[in-house]
């Protein structure tokens, strides 16, 4: 593949920065709005936070509602202790046996943003048993230096102030990089990059792009949105596990570096049952254009991965939907790895598959 363009490395290396647990996307939704203004887009925020642009098309296509989530998981602060260290509960899947002696940033309201560290026993001290032990969220401590707290509640930290691992990027070879939340801002990325394409095109069906909330929080935010739109499509931009790695060699066959992925089936199986098998005119949409694309698509079908779209499809009479992402390492962990290059193909694709819906595309299962 082509090294991936420099806006696309640019506006990754910027979403990746901005801190927005679930439920506190506005710095997220903010940067968003800022460079759909400068591609003069309107855009509107409903009253749950999603972040939504609507470009108008032939009426009788079926519409398409694009969308991918802004935030991300983490954790809330439940206490503060007499000595100044904090407790949390977390948000989201949290890798609990990724946490220790990770930095984090904590975001109090009106305060400047609060760096930290999640505590760490010291290894000399640590007797045998527990050297492989891992902690619970609610067994961790936040050490923020400020030793009492008053001192921490002089900087705004209350009971419900939300924490995030601290943002980070770091640049690898290869087009690649390791981000804080590459899941889902390597999405928003996409997203926003097939926006830049689609504000100049003519004809097609009207497309509803948007950035949603709350995913990582039961995968709430784009239910609302369909809710509204009342899209005909729907495809959902997010991450796919990355399994060429020793340790997810038996999951599949999706490989950081080849191209995007589309998903076959997707089941969570662990206190949500639930998930999405695609409409088959979707999957021969986009296996279709990728071939005229002379682009590769790679194919999963995964237990244990999640996404809003699982409740998407079934607003109003049901939503033709279909899954498609990147490939990445390391989910839910402080650093996360993608390929930009699988990115900029992702975004290609999707804006190759939407001018290709025409009257010809029928959704009836019965077509």
């Amino acid at each position: 593949m082509s090294p991936a363009p420099s806006t696309l490395r640019e506006d990754v290396t910027a979403l990746c920065l901005l801190p927005g647990l679930s439920g506190h996307e506005e710095r997220v939704a903010a940067w968003l709005r800022e460079r759909l203004g400068a591609l003069h887009m309107a855009s509107h925020t409903d009253r749950l936070g999603n972040l939504i642009v609507t470009l108008e098309g032939d009426p009788t296509l079926p519409s398409v509602m694009v969308f991918t989530h802004m935030d991300q998981l983490g954790f809330f602060v439940r206490k503060v202790e007499p000595d100044g260290m904090i407790r949390v509960e977390r948000m989201g899947g949290v890798a609990e046996k990724a946490m220790l002696a990770q930095a984090v940033l904590l975001c109090p309201a009106g305060h400047p943003d609060v760096p930290g560290v999640i505590t760490v026993k010291s290894h000399h001290a640590t007797p045998p048993g527990e050297k492989y032990a891992v902690p619970t969220t609610p067994e961790i401590r936040i050490d923020t230096g400020h030793g009492s707290k008053a001192a921490v509640e002089a900087a705004g930290i209350r009971i419900g102030t939300p924490v995030v691992y601290l943002p980070r990027v770091l640049p690898l070879a290869n087009d690649r990089l390791a981000g804080t939340a590459v899941d889902d801002r390597a999405g928003c990325a996409v997203l926003l990059d097939v926006t830049r394409v689609l504000k100049d095109r003519r004809g097609g069906p009207t497309v509803h792009l948007v950035w949603s909330v709350q995913e990582e929080f039961n995968l709430r935010g784009a239910v609302v949105a369909a809710q509204v739109l009342q899209p005909d499509i729907a495809i959902q931009i997010d991450l796919m596990l990355a399994t060429d790695t020793p340790d997810m060699a038996d999951r599949g066959e999706m490989a950081l570096g080849g191209g995007p992925g589309m998903s076959l089936y997707s089941f969570h199986g662990r206190g949500t049952l639930n998930g999405v098998i695609p409409h088959p005119a979707l999957v021969r949409l986009m296996e279709r254009t990728a071939e005229a694309e002379g682009m590769p698509l790679q194919r999963s079908a995964q237990v244990g991965v999640l996404t809003d779209l699982s409740y998407v499809q079934t607003v109003g009479g049901g939503v033709a939907s279909i899954d498609l992402g990147f490939p990445m390492r390391h989910s839910h962990s402080a650093l996360e790895v993608c390929d930009l290059r699988d990115l900029d193909a992702l975004a290609r694709l999707i804006v190759a598959a939407l001018g290709r819906i025409d009257p010809d595309l029928r959704l009836e299962r019965d077509a």
